[in-house]
């Protein structure tokens, strides 16, 4: 279960739940990968975690490209 950070928390980086779990799991795909952790400290052990902390503070965001 999500306790931290909040999904509201989230859903105000973040337009839509879909949208969020897309940027959450490709960030944490990349964590598992040995892509470089944006912040210094983790509540979380596990790379999904660790990618909405990031998203919460900011670190992450969701670009979406015009066609």
């Amino acid at each position: 279960m999500l306790l931290y950070p909040s999904v509201d928390k989230l859903l105000e980086r973040v337009d839509s739940r879909y949208s969020l779990i897309m940027l959450a799991s490709k960030r944490a795909h990349e964590i598992e990968s040995g892509s470089p952790l944006l912040l210094d400290n983790y509540k979380s052990r596990k790379p999904v975690g660790k990618a909405f902390e990031e998203i919460a503070a900011g670190k992450v965001e969701l670009t979406r490209i015009e066609k």
